[in-house]
């Protein structure tokens, strides 16, 4: 069985890691899937390179414990997240979401929580190359709106 969280610096190619999480399960009529990329502007700035950093385990255990409530929200039968961290280009791969399902809604839905999760929540940080120089940022967006229609609390609350 393949781990549900990958946190890693190598890349991953997006057919393999859908056929390994489809893999000998016959209930699966949907699979839902998000590949984020590195953008080379960022508030406004170029950004010719990025660095990530997380904390080990608990970056881990966070997105386990989201996968936990995907599963309670969701009729789903499996989830996947892969988050590379170190140095990444522009149009580099930078983050995996995948949810299998019956029915394309609840993987759709899922794919979504997840994906809100971890653009808001999960404990990334970020160090930006730009033409001003580098500037250390927290990776996590604040967007309540987002959260609010999961019944997350934000952080502005």
């Amino acid at each position: 069985m393949t781990a549900r969280v990958s946190i890693q610096t190598g890349d991953f190619n997006l057919a393999d890691e859908i056929s390994a999480l489809r893999k000998g399960d016959t209930r699966v009529g949907a699979v839902c899937s998000f590949v984020g990329t590195v953008r080379d502007r960022n508030d406004g700035s170029a950004v010719s390179s990025m660095e990530l950093e997380h904390y080990p385990g608990m970056t881990e255990k966070a997105i386990e414990a989201m996968i936990d409530e995907a599963h309670k929200r969701f009729d789903i039968f499996a989830a996947r997240v892969i988050h590379r961290v170190g140095l990444l280009q522009p149009l580099d791969q930078i983050v995996l979401v995948a949810v299998t399902s019956a029915h394309r809604g609840q993987s759709f839905q899922a794919c979504e929580f997840l994906m809100d999760y971890l653009k808001t929540q999960a404990p990334f940080w970020k160090k930006e190359q730009t033409p001003e120089g580098a500037r250390w940022v927290d990776a996590r967006v604040s967007d309540d709106a987002a959260l609010a229609k999961w019944g997350i609390q934000g952080s502005n609350a």
